[in-house]
């Protein structure tokens, strides 16, 4: 028997060192190029807003393919070009690491490709100026969750409280109370998108994705991706008690649309036969439209009290 959030670590662990994730669930970078062009140049406005610091890092959690890190290095280098951040990526997949190597140096050949540094870790980050992108990363973080006194531990494939209790269930997720901990403390730029609830509610919202289905959480460790709602109200608390101002939560697509989702994707679609441009078009529209990703997922931004209201944030 194991309490909950190891048996959510070691499976996670086991999936994605195993397994390709995309071809279960597609996140927004892969929607829809503009995703991660638009967070490029929020990233290029927040270090602009710290005093365009030298030595400056662009990192990213969880970054699957390495497509939004590419798009947002692009779009960066189009319309930032004296930010020149040096590029981290927290990921602790061998074979991911991999992919993502191969995406940045396809993508940007001989120019940020080759400076890219991985880590197993956030606390791995060095020390320095930092602006932080995570996109779908936290709801991957283990969780525990209770009922009274009584804690979820896992034993014979089935989930286990003890002791037993009729009590609603509560969840934390203490690896992401320590990241916005961490992020704070730093006075790094931080970005959170990600989906769950504004505020703080009860209930069981673990769940598993296995060949692009819902799935028994604890049938087959390793071959589900295994989420959690991410519970913002919780991480603005904390990183407001480590000395941060937070911004939001907001929807997913009013944030995109005050960031210039749908003129840039009008932008791009022009230049594309029609099937394209409405493909293009769709695809931004599945990001922020209310029914889709736009309400579900949100974004909250955690920077220095110092630093102006970030873009896209705007009441």
């Amino acid at each position: 028997m194991e309490r909950l959030d190891a048996f959510m670590t070691r499976a996670n662990a086991a999936y994605y060192a195993a397994r390709d994730p995309f071809a279960d669930f597609t996140t927004s970078p892969e929607i829809s190029q503009v995703f991660g062009e638009l967070l490029g140049l929020w990233a290029a406005v927040m270090w602009r807003a710290m005093g365009a610091p030298a030595g400056a890092m662009l990192a990213e959690a969880g970054p699957g393919r390495g497509t939004l890190m590419a798009d947002a290095l692009r779009a960066i280098g189009r319309a930032a070009p004296d930010f020149r951040p040096s590029v981290h990526l927290v990921e602790s997949s061998a074979r991911l690491r991999a992919v993502q190597a191969a995406k940045l140096s396809a993508a940007l050949p001989g120019a940020a490709a080759g400076g890219v540094l991985w880590h197993d870790s956030v606390a791995d980050l060095p020390p320095g100026p930092l602006v932080f992108i995570a996109n779908e990363f936290f709801d991957a973080l283990p969780i525990r969750q209770r009922r009274g006194a009584g804690e979820a531990f896992v034993a014979g494939g089935a989930r286990v409280w003890v002791p037993d209790s009729n009590e609603l269930v509560r969840e934390t997720c203490e690896p992401a109370l320590a990241i916005v901990r961490l992020l704070a403390a730093r006075g790094a730029a931080a970005l959170i998108v990600d989906y769950g609830p504004e505020a703080s509610a009860p209930g069981d919202s673990l769940q598993a994705i296995h060949d692009g289905r819902p799935a028994d959480p604890f049938a087959r460790p390793g071959d589900a991706d295994l989420t959690a709602h991410v519970d913002f109200a919780a991480l603005a608390c904390a990183a407001r008690k480590a000395g941060a101002a937070v911004h939001g939560p907001v929807p997913q697509g009013k944030f995109l649309a005050a960031l210039g989702l749908f003129q840039r994707t009008g932008i791009l679609a022009r230049t594309q036969a029609p099937k394209k441009a409405g493909a293009m078009m769709d695809g931004a529209r599945r990001l922020a439209e209310p029914d889709r990703m736009g309400r579900l997922f949100k974004a909250m931004a955690i920077c220095h009290p110092d630093l102006p209201l970030p873009p896209g944030f705007e009441t």
